[in-house]
């Protein structure tokens, strides 16, 4: 499968150099989309001279040196630094990734971070994600039950039906799925994406949930569902090792059994 690639853009100029000291001697170049919604210039590239013997090893630890170092005007999300929150999704190297997961020591030559491709940026690193909230909040990612739980234990489930639930429950709403995706980048008015199609998929699969026809009813739709074409982008993209291109499938496959 070709890896992911993120289109080269003319329109993005080399903006500012920031060399390091003269008697540093271990330097990565990190070349950075900086872009402030507050000026009227086009965004740039930054590049910035990292001391890699007084950083840590991951693309995240050199931006937080960048930032308390360097330049504090960069912009970009992070949280615990674990892999496990999704706030350090950016494009980097070409690939969607975490910034905390990705080493600098396994990217050849420039280190090349940019946002998460086909976003609105609200400065610099950070994309505007309240549409994603937004198709993710659709697809009602909550138990759904008519009847009233047991009065003296939780709503049980058998290993088996728990094991359903698992994968799709280990989604942190990173988007790097749905942000390498090239039916998402073209139709993400209508198309809800690889991340709001895993989530809806683990509900329509647990088994305590009630209201699977509801759900599959409500996905039963040329663009929020079939608009995916099985690319495979999603897979590769996902920094869990998750599969929502499975899931779309097997979506498609309930939908379809059903109806006939």
């Amino acid at each position: 499968m070709a890896q992911f690639r993120l289109p080269a853009n003319s329109k993005i100029k080399p903006g500012k150099n920031y060399p390091a000291d003269n008697n540093v001697t271990n330097i990565r170049k990190f070349s950075v989309y900086r872009y402030d919604p507050d000026l009227t210039s086009n965004p740039t590239l930054d590049t910035y001279d990292v001391d890699m013997d007084t950083c840590g090893p991951m693309v995240l630890d050199a931006l937080i040196k960048i930032k308390n170092e360097i330049d504090p005007t960069l912009t970009f999300r992070r949280s615990c630094r674990e892999g496990i929150c999704g706030s350090c999704a950016m494009n980097i190297d070409g690939v969607n990734t975490l910034a905390c997961l990705k080493s600098a020591e396994k990217v050849g030559g420039v280190v090349k971070i940019y946002p998460l491709p086909h976003m609105p940026v609200v400065k610099d690193l950070v994309p505007d994600l309240t549409h994603f909230y937004a198709q993710y909040a659709s697809v009602k990612p909550w138990l759904e039950a008519n009847t009233p739980p047991p009065s003296d234990q939780e709503r049980l489930q058998s290993k088996e039906d728990q094991e359903q639930i698992n994968n799709p429950s280990a989604c942190i709403l990173c988007a790097c799925c749905s942000t390498a995706c090239p039916s998402y980048w073209w139709n993400s008015d209508r198309f809800l994406g690889p991340a709001a199609l895993l989530q809806a998929y683990r509900w329509i699969v647990d088994s305590r949930d009630e209201s699977t026809d509801e759900r599959l009813d409500s996905l039963e739709d040329s663009f929020k569902l079939y608009r995916c074409h099985t690319i495979l982008n999603c897979t590769q993209a996902c920094p869990k090792d998750l599969n929502p291109a499975k899931a779309i499938s097997e979506i498609k496959k309930l939908i379809a059994r059903r109806d006939h």
